[in-house]
């Protein structure tokens, strides 16, 4: 738009320049691309944004969290891969110095095999989320930052989403066999001499990094969708977006 800006100004000038008879009005040729540029000549309200807001979120479930539930969706993602928790170091250390490496490498996989599984099970749970929100300030999150829109979707879901999928992640720790894994390494540590007992709650250190791991697959496409024009590819996402541009 900027470009566009420029364009009218020179056009103006020249006019003036070269067609002085033609009484030229510099001034309102200049209102109407400073309206261009700030986009005040496109007629959105606020249920017209949220409504593109919400198609965004869904692009973000559709292209990029359906990425998640592929076996390595989150174990081959740098971005969402589950390690061991900061409490548990000690045991994955443990384990390793006492020659249990493969044990602690198999509760690494597990944790994110049974987060692929429990996303691809729990995906309906997302999209009724995007459904259901909605926005009080649409405006303001669409000239926002490049997650925005998720960023708010996160902290108006996050709770509700967790009592949802908490029971959708026991089920796949037992389908994976995730359980059993985290079984033996915590009996296992247990019985190592020199160290304290550990009991943690691994389902729900999961179900958090899992949602995690959601919401970051929907902040890069919401990204994209911000910053790159072919990303937009409805005219719902072209218009609204195009205002923040």
């Amino acid at each position: 738009m900027k470009k566009l800006y420029t364009t009218l100004v020179i056009t103006a000038i020249t006019a003036v320049s070269y067609q002085a008879n033609a009484q030229i009005n510099v001034g309102s040729v200049l209102t109407k691309a400073s309206e261009v540029v700030s986009g005040s000549d496109i007629d959105l309200s606020n249920a017209d944004i949220a409504a593109g807001l919400r198609e965004a979120l869904d692009k973000g479930i559709d292209e990029q969290v359906e990425k998640l539930t592929a076996e390595n969706g989150f174990y081959k993602n740098e971005l969402v891969k589950i390690v061991v928790p900061e409490e548990l170091q000690k045991v994955d250390k443990a384990l390793r110095a006492a020659g249990f490496g493969d044990l602690a490498d198999k509760g690494i996989l597990a944790m994110n095999r049974a987060a692929e599984d429990a996303v691809k099970e729990a995906t309906p749970i997302f999209v009724n989320a995007v459904s259901e929100i909605t926005f009080d300030d649409a405006k303001n999150i669409l000239m926002g930052a490049d997650d925005a829109a998720t960023t708010y979707l996160q902290g108006k879901t996050t709770t509700p989403l967790y009592e949802k999928f908490s029971p959708v992640i026991e089920t796949s720790f037992s389908k994976v066999g995730a359980d059993k894994i985290w079984e033996a390494i915590i009996t296992k540590y247990n019985k190592l001499p020199f160290t304290k007992d550990v009991n943690p709650d691994i389902t729900d250190y999961v179900t958090l990094k899992a949602l995690d791991g959601v919401f970051t697959m929907i902040a890069v496409e919401e990204k994209e969708i911000r910053t790159d024009i072919s990303s937009r590819t409805t005219d719902l996402l072209q218009q609204v977006f195009g205002a923040q541009d």
